[in-house]
């Protein structure tokens, strides 16, 4: 009898350790200080019992040796023989985050355990055994005194483009410790010509020393803003005289920490979420009963096809119709079963807050509402990154301390809020705060030192507001390693539009700041107005259009520039004519012989002229950069039912370049 090849099942226990990883993080958070919650405390135990007992039949000792101390820790605890507090809860976080870490490197084939997982399971064994416990900082037995750290830091190509200065971080690192760069070097893929480079590309990585006596977590905080933009190695840098001191011991063997690039846990999360989903049973019940209806409308409509009169023409229209909505809802059924609950990303948040507390010294009470809003799983994996930006933000900068807040009458704990909810075809996400809100003085001021608006000028709140988004706009006067309130906002607003959503903020002085963001349900389909510009079709999403009408000529206005202006409820709105901005032939030149479409993005309007209308229909999106390359003003593609290809009109970008020509 052959063995079993338990090599096939690695994916599900990666996937199912994980997620019981997240179950024992959130009962972490949520068992108090001094309690004991005898549920809270089954659910770690029973999380941390299955994981050891997984990786010890798949074969991975390590995990199952660093599960099993911390599995006699949670023992003691749950048999009432050890007191839950803050220290305890903390170690316990730690090893979460460790056995993460771990499980990442398992998957990827990479060295399971490394200097810092040894020196934490060291940590836990001395606990159970009634030893002092090591200090956090402290290295494995037989391992050399940490004089610094070893960093690799290896730049993605995309790094510069999200707003990340190599030489800021390398200016960070110096405020901790004495930096020394042991190598620098030019990564695989970089062009062999000078001519070929792109300058918004970095291609470059570093070997770096940094001496001290610094906390890990300190330099992990350099690191925070570059999730998935660089590959990251941390390792103790280990003093070469006093390891000629340490002699060796073998019966704890510390593995080197090799140059293994140090997850950041909101990759792994998105690269764990994006391996494969959960349906539900009844999601997976209606696709099958679509199947059967089409099944018997094509048994239909193929037996009209063999015996085919025109007495029959009634029935062929009815298995028509038929077909078509048949098809429709197999759609949605598909489309459904793609559809996830939001909670996957709220989730992370309470142990950010709970992290950012401590090191900001704030009290913090976080309120998540509409976990169960559902929304596409790849607008849901591309939208944690801007939500823990924010989330930042809102901790660091827009709560006060507790005596800050208390002096203006607050209670000491700031609250923050998230909510998600269903708005048309769209779902809105809001990040809410009751600090300070934003500093509207400081903001001009700022504004008016770079240049951005002119010395006396007035400005709406709107408008005070908009000016956050600028690239590198920051009114603090020295950037923290988490955040500042403007700084990495512009790469917000960039990677929500990227999703063809948008971003918008509304502040009250002493009252608070509300982020809200807004995302359409799913990017596979959208339903949308087919319109007709000299020979090509362009498609204007639905949700972004106010209103379609005929303008007479005197109803245009020139203005400086050569823009044009029309007067639509009480504004005046700028004229976009599509075929100027995409070179269309034979359109119609003439205003009053076309159609004028208004549309709307961020609270901004603007008239597009086309020729004409020529219907709605749901469009079925195609990436125009991955077959072609990137065109402003233009977000993707589909097929037309007569096998001609239409453009997809990118809103956002064609309002922005609208009131460019008003501007001017």
């Amino acid at each position: 009898m052959s063995a079993v090849d338990l090599t096939q099942f690695h994916k599900t226990f990666f996937e199912e350790s994980r997620e019981g990883l997240d179950a024992m993080e959130a009962a972490l958070l949520a068992l108090d200080s001094g309690s004991t919650d005898h549920e809270l405390v089954h659910t770690i135990f029973r999380a941390a019992h299955s994981i050891k007992g997984g990786a010890a039949t798949f074969g991975f000792a390590d995990v199952a040796a660093f599960t099993h101390v911390a599995e006699s820790l949670l023992e003691e605890v749950r048999s009432e023989r050890r007191v839950v507090d803050s220290g305890l809860i903390e170690l316990l976080l730690r090893s979460v985050d460790c056995l993460r870490a771990m499980l990442d490197r398992s998957s990827q084939g990479q060295p399971v355990a490394d200097a810092e997982s040894e020196a934490l399971r060291v940590e836990l064994v001395r606990l159970v055994s009634g030893e002092v416990a090591a200090p956090a900082s402290a290295a494995a037995p037989g391992a050399a005194p940490a004089s610094g750290w070893t960093i690799g830091f290896t730049a993605m190509p995309h790094l510069l483009q999200t707003g990340n200065d190599p030489l800021r971080l390398f200016r960070e690192l110096q405020q901790l410790g004495r930096l020394e760069v042991v190598r620098a070097f030019i990564t695989d893929g970089a062009p062999a010509q000078l001519a070929e480079l792109d300058p918004s590309q970095c291609h470059l990585g570093w070997e770096l020393h940094l001496h001290g006596a610094i906390a890990r977590g300190d330099v992990d905080a350099v690191f925070d803003w570059l999730d998935g933009d660089c590959e990251l190695t941390v390792a103790p840098l280990v003093d070469a005289a006093a390891a000629a001191a340490v002699p060796p011991t073998p019966d704890v063997p510390v593995p080197a920490a090799a140059a293994t690039p140090r997850p950041v846990r909101e990759t792994a999360a998105a690269s764990a979420e994006g391996s494969s989903i959960r349906v539900g049973i009844d999601k997976v019940d209606a696709l099958i009963n679509m199947m059967g209806e089409l099944v018997i409308t094509q048994s239909m409509l193929s037996d009209i096809g063999e015996k085919f009169e025109l007495s029959q023409l009634g029935r062929l229209r009815d298995g028509l119709v038929q077909l078509e909505r048949t098809t429709r809802e197999l759609q949605e059924s598909v489309m459904r079963i793609r559809m996830l609950p939001i909670a996957s990303v709220f989730n992370r948040f309470p142990r950010l807050v709970h992290d950012l507390e401590r090191k900001l010294d704030k009290r913090v009470r976080l309120e998540l509402h509409g976990e169960h809003t559902e929304l596409d799983k790849t607008v849901l994996e591309k939208i944690g990154d801007p939500l823990v930006h924010l989330v930042r933000n809102a901790i660091d900068h827009g709560l006060e301390s507790p005596a800050q807040r208390k002096a203006a009458g607050k209670s000491e704990t700031g609250t923050l809020k998230l909510n998600a909810y269903h708005e048309g075809g769209n779902i809105v996400v809001q990040i809410s705060d009751d600090g300070a809100g934003l500093n509207h003085a400081a903001i001009v001021a700022k504004a008016q030192q770079r240049g951005l608006i002119a010395a006396g000028q007035e400005l709406s709140d709107a408008e005070v507001a908009e000016l956050i988004f600028q690239p590198g706009f920051s009114t603090a006067a020295q950037a923290t390693d988490l955040s500042g309130r403007g700084v990495g906002m512009d790469v917000v607003r960039r990677n929500v539009r990227d999703l063809g959503g948008s971003v918008g903020v509304r502040s009250v002085s002493g009252k608070g700041s509300t982020f809200t963001i807004t995302l359409p349900l799913t990017l596979a389909i959208i339903d949308g107005l087919v319109t007709a510009v000299g020979s090509e079709r362009y498609i204007v999403p639905l949700t972004s259009i106010v209103e379609s009408l005929r303008l007479r000529a005197d109803a245009v206005r020139k203005i400086a520039g050569g823009g044009e202006v029309f007067h639509f409820r009480d504004e005046y709105l700028p004229v976009m004519r599509l075929h100027r901005a995409f070179a269309c032939s034979d359109a119609v030149t003439d205003i009053a012989h076309g159609i004028v479409v208004v549309i709307e993005e961020d609270g901004r309007r603007v008239g597009l002229l086309v020729d004409d209308l020529l219907g709605q229909q749901q469009a079925v999106v195609k990436s125009l950069e991955a077959h072609y390359r990137r065109v402003q003003g233009i977000s993707g593609a589909t097929i037309l039912s007569d096998g001609s290809v239409a453009l997809i009109v990118d809103v956002g970008g064609v309002v922005r370049l609208g009131q460019r020509s008003k501007a001017a």
